[in-house]
């Protein structure tokens, strides 16, 4: 049952008449379709960059953002603490909120933890 009735108007066809069937083929297609161009349009912009679940996680839990991603790459906070060029016990203040870092330190963090200096935000 294929058939597809035309309604014209000034000698152009200007609506289809169908069956019920081919309309929720045809609809079934184009959601497919809609759904690829999105999936298209986000990876297009992805900047590859995930937070892994552990993070996520540990931040959820009430970890600080520095504490979970410095335990997620294995760092110690005396390790981190010289990559940064600061001392440990600034680094624990940091972490634990008793004092707020400044942007310079903030960034020295996040680049000793390859992260964005957004991700280290509460």
């Amino acid at each position: 049952m294929t058939r597809i009735q035309f309604i014209e108007r000034d000698g152009k066809r200007e609506f289809a008449i169908m069956p019920i069937e081919i309309f929720e083929r045809l609809a079934t297609l184009v959601e497919d379709a809609e759904d690829v161009a999105l999936f298209d349009a986000a990876k297009a912009t992805d900047d590859g960059f995930r937070v892994p679940a552990a993070v996520a996680n540990a931040i959820l839990d009430g970890d600080s953002a520095l504490k979970a991603w410095r335990e997620h790459r294995g760092l110690t906070q005396e390790a981190l603490a010289a990559q940064a060029g600061i001392s440990k016990a600034y680094l624990c203040q940091i972490e634990t909120g008793k004092r707020e870092g400044s942007v310079k330190t903030l960034r020295a963090l996040a680049k000793a933890l390859s992260v964005a200096l957004d991700d280290l935000r509460p």
